[in-house]
């Protein structure tokens, strides 16, 4: 999930870019080569970080949780296969985003969260389909998985070689690793703490299903308001709307309240579906996710507001990339800070209740 939404945050801010300043037109005929060399960054990107995240989730489960490291082969065919199945999403990215800037939206409130969602669903449903097909379809499906992953790595290998010829190629392919391999770092601790979370979980009288089918949309929620407040922040601060300084932050409050506000008023009928669809619905434990669910927001988006707002000053100080480097930081922090936020409602609420 935190791979996928990096990968699709740097697709989205690219597109979004080339759209504002002219170099694409929001249709398929006539940018097919500029979309094409976008596509082939993405291709290579999604291979590269497929690798870099089976080597580091493999360490870190083996250290911490005690997986053998014999397992990295399987664990590398079936994210790099994953994540190549993942790439069908663009198909629904491209046209959303481009029906959003003909529309007049605002690219970075609306047809980012719209596509980011889309992608972690699409993403959900390609890792449980590769998961089964390799644990549970005997030696057809094993092969099937690897078939995916091999055919995904000659093209990505195909794409590098092309695309290592433009130097503006091969500088967003070094700057993307770096903040990648930081963000696989991230993306492992979050795993260890959804691990202690299962545990926690399991206290909850029953109600634990609930949890996790909320989990994806509570990091989603959360990430996506943090990057609405970094993205507006950031774009203000380009346009000499407000001065890079922390004190600041007190002039971006209507950005801030807003998507905060959104994202907890949004939390309250997950946490009423997630029941229904679990079939644990009752007013008591309403009561106790939906508390849980909003303390949850609000310990994480304190943290992930004042992250954003730093990361939009250094972004603008610095001359960084907020694309390349700033994003996939910001995205892989969301997922460990909610993470820890909601460990900790899970831990503080019942006991307080009882």
């Amino acid at each position: 999930l935190t791979a996928k939404a990096v990968i699709n945050g740097l697709f989205s801010g690219r597109l979004n870019t080339a759209l504002h300043v002219g170099t694409v037109s929001p249709k398929f005929f006539g940018n097919m080569k500029t979309l094409g060399l976008m596509f082939q960054r993405i291709i290579a990107l999604t291979l590269a970080t497929s690798v870099v995240m089976s080597v580091v989730s493999t360490v870190f489960a083996s250290l911490f949780l005690g997986v053998a490291l014999s397992n990295f082969l399987d664990v590398l065919a079936v994210v790099v296969a994953t994540m190549s199945l993942g790439l069908s999403t663009y198909l629904l990215t491209i046209p959303i985003t481009f029906s959003a800037f003909k529309n007049g939206l605002d690219l970075d409130d609306v047809a980012y969260p719209i596509a980011a969602t889309i992608a972690d669903v699409a993403i959900t449903v390609c890792y449980a389909l590769t998961v089964n097909l390799f644990f549970h379809f005997g030696y057809p499906g094993k092969y099937a998985v690897l078939l995916i992953a091999v055919s995904a790595a000659v093209l990505a290998l195909y794409s590098l070689s092309r695309g290592f010829r433009e130097e503006r190629f091969s500088k967003t392919m070094r700057v993307s690793l770096l903040s990648l391999m930081l963000v696989a770092v991230i993306a492992s601790v979050t795993g260890a703490i959804l691990q202690r979370i299962n545990v926690v979980a399991g206290l909850w009288n029953g109600n634990n299903a609930a949890i996790f089918v909320t989990y994806p949309a509570l990091i989603e929620l959360i990430g996506d308001s943090a990057l609405v407040i970094g993205s507006t922040a950031t774009t203000r601060l380009v346009l000499g709307l407000m001065e890079p300084h922390f004190s600041a932050v007190k002039n971006h409050a209507p950005q801030i309240i807003g998507a905060w506000t959104a994202s907890a008023i949004a939390f309250i009928p997950i946490s009423a579906a997630s029941l229904f669809l679990t079939g644990t619905f009752g007013l008591p434990a309403f009561y106790l996710l939906t508390s849980v669910l909003l303390a949850t927001n609000v310990l994480a988006m304190i943290a992930m507001t004042l992250i954003s707002f730093a990361l939009a000053i250094l972004t603008f100080k610095k001359g960084l990339d907020p694309d390349h480097l700033v994003v996939p930081i910001e995205i892989a922090l969301s997922g460990t800070i909610t993470s820890t936020a909601l460990l900790a409602a899970m831990f503080l609420l019942p006991h307080l209740a009882g």
